[in-house]
């Protein structure tokens, strides 16, 4: 006897559920080949444009000679268009603006250096802000946004600058450093 179907239309039956699965996933293979070919064109697209306004950008930029040549190069070969000049280095932990802005409580190394490069390097100037002046630059603070008014910088600051070391302890707690 024949191990196969007795019925011819057995095998067909059989066959139809896999060759239906065979087309829908035939199908669908195609329509992402043609998507992935559509937004390969599209991005091909975008790139050669940016790269046309880049280069009409850059030629108006050599037509007002706001070109430069390269006029300075580091140790490790990279070049630069900003000549050569010592930088000074911001305050960090260590130096004596930072030190001194850390004695404020809830102001630490982070915000200090932050503050430093805002342009707030003393407790004078910190006592001295403006209710406005507090607010912009509290805005600037990113993460630390809103520690000024909730740990009370500039009361804190205020007594310090006044030298009321005793007014200082008796609202905030001990001195420290």
């Amino acid at each position: 006897m024949a191990d196969g179907p007795q019925n011819p239309n057995q095998a067909i039956d059989m066959m139809v559920p896999i060759t239906i699965t065979h087309v829908v996933l035939i199908l669908v293979l195609a329509v992402a080949v043609i998507a992935g070919i559509w937004w390969g064109t599209v991005l091909r697209r975008r790139n050669a444009a940016a790269q046309k306004q880049m280069a009409d950008d850059f030629a108006v930029a050599e037509e007002h000679g706001a070109t430069t040549e390269p006029t300075a190069i580091s140790s490790d070969g990279a070049v630069s268009d900003v000549p050569a000049e010592p930088v000074a280095e911001a305050p960090t932990a260590e130096t004596p603006a930072a030190t001194e802005l850390t004695r404020i409580k809830g102001l630490g190394p982070k915000l200090a250096a932050t503050l430093a490069g805002e342009g707030i390097t003393r407790i004078e100037q910190i006592a001295a802000l403006t209710p406005q002046t507090a607010a912009d630059l509290d805005a600037k603070l990113g993460t630390f946004q809103g520690r000024m008014a909730r740990d009370r910088w500039i009361e804190q600051a205020k007594l310090l600058a006044a030298g009321d070391h005793a007014g200082y302890e008796a609202a905030f707690g001990k001195l420290g450093g």
